[in-house]
């Protein structure tokens, strides 16, 4: 079998194909989280602590601002630099700790992990349910004198005909 061959294998394998269709599904889903966390979740709140854009929080690496401004624009101090966009901030080459970004990643990997744990929590319990239903009452029984498999409902056993003690009296006396 040579290489092509081995690589066509092992492509139409099911799990290759589940995978692949799972990875796909995954990254749709991750790009609706981002979308949901930062245009819809993260507005609000940041409006909430007196900034417009969240994603824009940044801490700038740098001790002299002066180096990275042009004289002209008025924006000589820390302060000055701590508001601009971080996109603004990052063209003038200033190193930060985009905070703000991080905060919003950190919102994604939460509510993909609260989505999962929701997902196998369900298939837990579809899978929980099915075993209980597999798992019927018993339709035969030990006899204690013989040892041999007997229906549950016999009051004698067919192998040595010892009489069998009465099920549902045992089970009323527990």
């Amino acid at each position: 079998m040579g290489f092509i061959d081995e690589f066509k294998s092992f492509i139409a394998r099911g799990n290759v194909l589940d995978m692949s269709v799972g990875v796909i599904i995954g990254g749709a889903f991750g790009k609706i989280v981002s979308s949901l966390t930062n245009d819809i979740l993260m507005p609000p709140i940041g409006a909430l602590m007196g900034h417009l854009n969240f994603a824009d929080l940044h801490i700038p690496l740098i001790t002299d601002p002066s180096k990275f401004l042009n004289p002209g624009e008025g924006l000589e101090t820390m302060q000055h630099l701590m508001s601009m966009p971080l996109a603004q901030v990052r063209a003038k080459g200033i190193p930060v700790i985009a905070y703000g970004s991080f905060i919003n990643e950190v919102i994604n990997f939460l509510i993909i992990g609260f989505c999962l744990f929701i997902v196998i929590k369900i298939v837990s319990m579809l899978t929980a349910r099915r075993e209980a239903k597999e798992k019927a009452s018993p339709t035969v029984k030990i006899c204690p004198e013989c040892l041999s498999e007997i229906p549950i409902k016999a009051k004698r056993c067919k192998f040595c005909t010892a009489m069998q003690p009465d099920m549902e009296a045992e089970e009323a006396k527990k």
